[in-house]
């Protein structure tokens, strides 16, 4: 059986690590894009801060080819023996593109309104978030300027996380996935 690979996207604070956490009970492998950059930084001696994590992405881009970060997860995605793939944080096309060479794809945009995702982020306390108005808008900025509105765009599914309680939004991606399997 090919590997399904379900590409989570949309914009910092929309729900996505919320959904790969609350599917990791049902036997999914994750792998979150934004941890394989934290993992390089370390490598690197890099502090996790906002600015060292948003320059390291845009240089392993810039000097590897915009699939780059993609390439990074690529090992844990071959060595995964599960038959689900969560990946976490598909930020361009050509992420995709490296993909779809592990197995089948299918896109999944999550959408959140701005003031629910920064209220997020302020509460969620990665070493990364953006903690004001300004920050959060530098970040999105970056997300746009390498490419998000396109996987976005061009999802298989797409899901309004507006009034949607926690669990309400991992059972609507589950069987959203799960229908991607029968």
């Amino acid at each position: 059986m090919t590997k399904l690979i379900v590409c989570l996207t949309g914009m910092p604070g929309a729900g996505k690590s919320t959904i790969a956490e609350g599917l990791k009970p049902k036997g999914y492998d994750i792998i979150n894009m934004g941890n394989a950059v934290r993992e390089e930084a370390k490598k690197r001696n890099l502090e996790s801060t906002r600015t060292n994590l948003g320059k390291l992405m845009l240089e392993l881009r810039e000097k590897n080819g915009l699939g780059a970060i993609a390439e990074l997860v690529k090992p844990q995605i071959e060595s995964s023996t599960a038959n689900v793939i969560l990946i976490d944080g598909i930020r361009s096309t050509d992420e995709i593109e490296v993909l779809r060479k592990l197995g089948s794809v299918k896109l999944l945009a999550i959408h959140a309104l701005t003031d629910t995702r920064f209220d997020f982020l302020q509460k969620r306390g990665r070493s990364d978030d953006p903690q004001t108005k300004d920050h959060f808008e530098e970040r999105d900025n970056r997300e746009l300027g390498v490419g998000i509105s396109s996987p976005i765009a061009l999802s298989d599914y797409a899901i309004s996380n507006i009034g949607l309680t926690k669990d309400k939004l991992i059972e609507t991606t589950f069987k959203i996935i799960q229908s991607w399997i029968e």
